[in-house]
C-alpha cells in the first residue's frame, strides 16, 4: 500500500512540474478552423521575455496557427533581448501583427516594427527608442550607430518611411509635420502612427482587430506565461542577478559559522537555486552548469575544513565562475555581477564579525555562554589554602619534586634553587596546580 501511495505522489508531482513549465493554452472561441494566437509582450523587455517569445512562436508553428498577434504594453528594455525577439518574429512564416494596447516604447517600438502589421488602440503610443547605457545616459556613438541601423532596417522591412523610426532613436532629427524639434525623440500617438503609415489601423478592442484581419470567426487562443517563466523573467533581470549572487554567497558563508543548517543556509541555497532555475527555464543554463557550481562550492568547503594552501579555493572559485558564465547570456555582465557579489559578501562578513555578537536577532547564532568559575566550571583547582604552610621535601627538588605538606603528598617546585631531600620547606605561592616552595631549614632556631 505504501509503494502505491509513493507512486501516486510521484505521478502527481511530475504532472505538477510539467504543468508549471508547460501550461496549456486556453481556447476562448470556437471558430471555422482558423486559429489566432494572442501572445502578451508586457513589462520590461529582457532575456526571460525573449525565451517566452521563442517558445510561443515555436508552439504556434507546431500547431499550425494561422496568425499571431503580439499584444504590446512595454516601456522597453534590453537591446540585445529585443534584437533576438525581433529575429524570432521575422523568421516565422506565420503572419504576425503587433497590437499596441497601451504603449510600445523603446525596445517595444523596435519589436513592433518587425511584425508584418502594426495595429494600435486609441490613446496608445509608440516610439522614444534611444539607446541608453547602465547609468541612464545616451550610449556611445558605436552602439547608437548600430541601433539606428537596426531601426532603419525594421522600418524598411515593411516599406515604412525610415525617417520616423530614426527620429524615435536620434534626437537630432527634426520633423516639421509632427512639430518635432531638435533635441526631442519622436513618440507617435495612434492617430499619428496611422497618418504616417506606421500603423495599418486603429481599433478599439480584440473583436475589432479580428474583424480588421478578416478572422472574426477564428478560434482565439491565449498563450500565457507559465509560472516557471514568470520566475525566470524576474531572476534573469540584470538588477536581480547580482542581488541573488550576493545573497547566495553571503548566506552560505555565514552558514559555515553557525551550527547545523539554518536560515542563512536556506536563504543562500534558495537564492542560488532561483538563479540557476530561472536561467535554465530561459534557455541559458543546462544541468552541467549547476553540477559545476556544486563541485566548486564543495571545493571551497574543502578548503575551509582542510586547508590546501589555496589550491582547493582557487579551483572552487574557478569552477563557480565558469558555471555562472555558462549560465549567463552575457559573459561581461556575469563577471561584473560576480565581482559585486564578492564585494558585498566580504563587506557583509566584516560587518557581521564586528556587530553580530552585540545586539539584534543575529546575536542568536553566536554562542554567548562561557565556562566561567562563577558558573561552577573549573579547569584547574587552585590550592590557595596551602600558601604559608610548611612541610618536608620528600625528594630532591631541582627545582621540581615531591614534598609532604601537612599530611598531603604534593608535587612542588622550588623558587629556583636546589633543595636537598629532607629539608624543611614553606609554601610561598600557589598558581593553579603549581605550588612554589622555599627552603627554610637554615632559618630555624632551637
Amino acid at each position: 500500500m505504501k509503494n502505491w501511495r509513493m507512486l501516486l505522489y510521484s505521478i502527481l508531482l511530475t504532472a505538477g512540474v510539467l504543468l508549471l513549465i508547460f501550461p496549456v493554452s486556453s481556447a476562448q472561441e470556437q471558430g471555422s478552423g482558423e486559429t489566432v494566437y494572442f501572445v502578451p509582450v508586457e513589462e520590461t523587455v529582457e532575456r526571460g521575455l525573449q525565451a517566452f517569445m521563442k517558445r510561443a512562436v515555436e508552439s504556434a508553428e507546431e500547431q499550425g496557427v494561422d496568425h499571431i498577434v503580439f499584444e504590446l504594453n512595454t516601456p522597453g528594455g534590453r537591446v540585445d533581448a529585443a534584437g533576438e525577439i525581433a529575429r524570432t518574429i521575422r523568421e516565422t512564416e506565420i503572419p504576425t501583427t503587433a497590437f499596441v494596447v497601451r504603449e510600445a516604447m523603446s525596445a517595444g517600438a523596435y519589436i513592433s516594427l518587425n511584425a508584418d502589421e502594426i495595429v494600435m488602440q486609441p490613446g496608445t503610443e509608440m516610439g522614444s527608442a534611444q539607446v541608453i547605457d547602465g547609468t541612464g545616459s545616451a550610449a556611445d556613438d558605436k552602439a547608437q550607430s548600430a541601433w539606428l541601423a537596426n531601426m532603419r532596417s525594421a522600418a524598411e522591412l515593411n516599406d515604412r518611411d525610415p525617417v520616423y523610426a530614426l527620429a524615435m532613436a536620434d534626437p537630432s532629427i527634426e520633423i516639421e509635420e509632427l512639430n518635432l524639434g531638435e533635441g526631442e525623440l519622436l513618440t507617435l500617438t495612434a492617430s499619428e502612427a496611422e497618418s504616417v503609415g506606421y500603423a495599418e489601423a486603429v481599433v478599439n478592442d480584440r473583436e475589432a482587430l479580428l474583424e480588421y484581419l478578416n478572422m472574426e470567426n477564428a478560434q482565439v487562443e491565449e498563450f500565457e506565461l507559465s509560472a516557471a517563466e514568470q520566475i525566470a523573467r524576474i531572476v534573469t533581470h540584470p538588477i536581480v542577478i547580482p542581488i541573488l549572487l550576493s545573497v547566495g554567497s553571503l548566506g552560505l558563508i555565514l552558514e559555515l559559522y553557525s551550527p547545523g543548517f539554518g536560515i542563512p543556509g536556506i536563504m543562500g541555497a534558495s537564492a542560488l537555486f532561483l538563479f540557476f532555475f530561472g536561467h535554465t527555464v530561459a534557455g541559458f543554463a543546462g544541468w552541467e552548469a549547476m553540477i559545476l557550481f556544486i563541485v566548486g562550492a564543495g571545493l571551497l568547503a574543502l578548503e575551509v575544513f582542510s586547508p590546501s594552501f589555496g589550491i582547493f579555493g582557487i579551483l572552487g572559485l574557478g569552477a563557480i565562475l565558469t558555471s555562472l558564465i555558462l549560465s549567463s547570456f552575457s559573459t561581461f555582465y556575469i563577471i561584473v555581477s560576480f565581482v559585486i557579489a564578492i564585494i558585498v559578501t566580504i563587506a557583509g562578513m566584516l560587518v557581521l564579525m564586528k556587530y553580530i555578537d552585540r545586539a539584534g536577532p543575529m546575536k542568536r547564532v553566536v554562542l554567548q555562554d562561557a565556562t566561567t568559575t562563577e558558573l561552577g566550571y573549573i579547569s584547574n583547582e587552585t590550592r590557595n589554602e596551602l600558601e604559608g604552610q610548611t612541610g618536608t621535601a620528600l625528594t630532591v627538588l631541582r627545582p621540581s619534586g615531591s614534598a609532604m605538606i601537612g599530611e598531603e603528598r604534593l608535587d612542588v617546585v622550588s623558587e629556583g634553587g636546589y633543595i636537598e631531600q629532607g629539608r624543611k620547606i614553606k609554601v610561598i605561592a600557589v598558581s593553579g596546580s603549581r605550588v612554589v616552595v622555599r627552603d627554610i631549614s637554615g632559618s630555624e632556631t632551637d
